[in-house]
């Protein structure tokens, strides 16, 4: 039975006679009528506003002004190519009609990715996070020729300012800015001798073996990365059936934070000055990134895995009649 896709809205007329001509056709093109009230739903308005009532049926769609024969006619039409699709099929399955299927390296690619996705993201955002972690192991090893190859190379990326970044090895994980205040510990310019005021210094700075190295990422963006592998797992753990959350959700509550902690903070600062002055918190900077971290992953994981499970599905499929289609050439070929 074919199915039909009604938009519509109350006090409307219009509507009500399509609602009828398609009821008068029941008996003759039988189908289910799904009804929607554009009014319902802000993105059906946006579309169909001006346009209803629209019927969808299949690939097929009619919009005001709609009479009844323009509905037969498109009931009719779907109503045929769902049989002939129906009928294409059922030859396919008996044998009738053989039509090569060949599940190629490419789709056994494509299936074994849309199986294990979840797993290379998660692997490759904490191989990428653990590397940054790897710099200050590197630089108190020793070996300071990778450790600078992993700081260069996480420098296009990051503005490392040595006080907003974590340090391992030494007296305190964090030397923040004196503007920073209630901050138990050394200030960045006590701990370096370094003016916290030039940028340069600050970037270039990687540490000592007193005060330890710095990871060559910096506070927010270390947490960043934390919040998308946290979420990663737990989303492994779901086995994938957590929902994607609303955008206007993954805005409120992922972005406003770390906006407005951020950019108050830049805007607050030389060359811009724009507000008085404000230097950021690690602990600050910790929470936003996580919270940013997190709910990105949430907004977006769900909707790969839905995209992953169709091509998942598809392959299956695919695998399932090249398998049947070589069952029946070996019995007719034996």
């Amino acid at each position: 039975m074919i199915q039909v896709l009604f938009y519509s809205r109350k006090d409307c007329h219009l509507c009500d006679q399509v609602r009828s001509d398609l009821q008068s056709l029941q008996g003759e093109i039988p189908h289910e009528l799904n009804e929607i009230d554009i009014d319902s739903d802000p993105k059906l308005l946006k579309k169909y506003n001006l346009e209803i009532p629209v019927v969808v049926a299949g690939p097929y769609t009619v919009k005001a002004p709609i009479g009844k024969q323009d509905l037969e006619i498109t009931l009719k039409a779907a109503q045929y190519r769902e049989n002939q699709i129906a009928n294409i099929d059922q030859a396919i399955t008996s044998g009738a009609i053989q039509i090569p299927i060949n599940f190629t390296r490419s789709d056994r690619f494509s299936y074994w990715l849309s199986r294990h996705y979840l797993a290379l993201f998660n692997l490759f955002v904490t191989f990428y996070l653990g590397l940054a972690f790897l710099a200050p192991v590197m630089m108190e090893a020793g070996w300071t020729a990778p450790a600078g190859l992993i700081y260069r190379v996480y420098g296009l990326m990051c503005h490392q300012l040595a006080y907003r970044s974590f340090f391992l090895f030494g007296e305190q994980p964090v030397y923040p800015r004196s503007a920073v205040q209630d901050f138990n510990g050394l200030h960045y310019e006590q701990a370096t001798g370094l003016s916290e005021n030039d940028y340069w210094s600050a970037r270039d700075f990687r540490g000592t073996a007193q005060i330890g190295y710095k990871v060559a990422l910096c506070e927010r963006d270390v947490a960043i990365y934390l919040g998308i592998i946290i979420f990663g797992l737990l989303f492994a753990a779901m086995r994938r059936k957590i929902k994607t959350i609303p955008w206007y959700v993954w805005i409120a509550v992922g972005l406003v934070p770390i906006g407005l902690d951020g950019f108050s903070q830049l805007l607050s600062q030389p060359p811009f000055s724009f507000l008085p002055f404000r230097e950021s918190t690690p602990f600050l900077r910790v929470i936003t990134g996580l919270l940013f971290g997190f709910m990105t992953a949430w907004y977006g994981y769900p909707m790969a895995e839905e995209a992953m499970r169709d091509t998942r599905q598809y392959m299956e499929k695919k695998q399932h009649r090249a398998a049947e289609q070589a069952d029946r050439k070996l019995k007719v070929d034996g």
